[in-house]
C-alpha cells in the first residue's frame, strides 16, 4: 500500500488507515476518537518522522518505548506479532520501529494496541480531560501540550460524527 500524501484529513485517516487497520472488536467509536486525537497531538497527521527526535509513524512511537512495550506486553504481544506478520515485518523492536514511518496501517495498529495495554477502559466519548489523562499515561510525551488537546479531541469527535457514528 502506497503512503498517502501528508498532511492527512481526519476523513482520510478514518477511511484509509483506521478502518483497514483494526479488527472489529478493536474498532470502536471511543478508540477512533482517541486515536485521531492522539495522532493530531503527536504528528498532526503531517509528519511520519519526529522533527529533531527519534519517534516514527503518525502516532510517533519510539523504538525502546511504545514499540518495545507493545511487542512485550502480555495483552498486546500476540496481536502485535500477527499484525507484523500481515505487514511482512519481523516482530522485533528495530524492524517494527523502522516500518512505522513507512506503514500507516501498522502504525495505527500499534497505537491501538498501546491503548489496549491500559487496564482502564477507554474514556467515554466527550470526556476530553479523561482522554487527556489516558493519553498522558500511555504515550508519556516528552513535551505535553495540554492547551492543544481540547481542540484536537473536539476535531476528532466531530470527524466521527461526520461519518455518522455515535460520538
Amino acid at each position: 500500500m502506497a503512503l498517502l500524501k501528508l498532511p492527512l484529513s481526519l476523513h482520510a485517516v478514518q477511511i484509509s488507515i483506521v478502518e483497514p487497520a483494526l479488527p472489529g472488536w478493536l474498532d470502536t467509536p471511543r478508540a477512533r476518537v482517541l486515536l485521531m486525537a492522539i495522532g493530531l497531538q503527536e504528528s498532526g497527521f503531517r509528519v511520519r518522522r519526529q522533527r529533531g527526535g527519534p519517534a516514527r509513524g503518525l502516532w510517533q512511537f519510539e523504538r525502546d518505548g511504545g514499540v518495545r512495550g507493545v511487542l512485550r506486553h502480555p495483552s498486546s504481544r500476540g496481536l502485535a506479532r500477527q499484525f507484523c506478520a500481515e505487514a511482512g515485518v519481523a516482530a522485533d523492536a528495530q524492524d517494527c520501529y523502522d516500518a512505522l514511518a513507512a506503514n500507516d496501517v501498522l502504525a495505527c495498529q500499534f497505537a491501538r494496541l498501546l491503548l489496549y495495554t491500559d487496564s482502564a477502559p477507554l474514556p467515554r466519548l466527550g470526556a476530553s480531560q479523561q482522554a487527556w489523562e489516558y493519553y498522558l499515561r500511555n504515550w508519556r510525551p516528552g513535551r505535553p501540550r495540554p492547551d492543544s488537546w481540547p481542540d484536537h479531541y473536539a476535531r476528532a469527535r466531530a470527524a466521527l460524527l461526520a461519518r455518522g457514528e455515535a460520538a
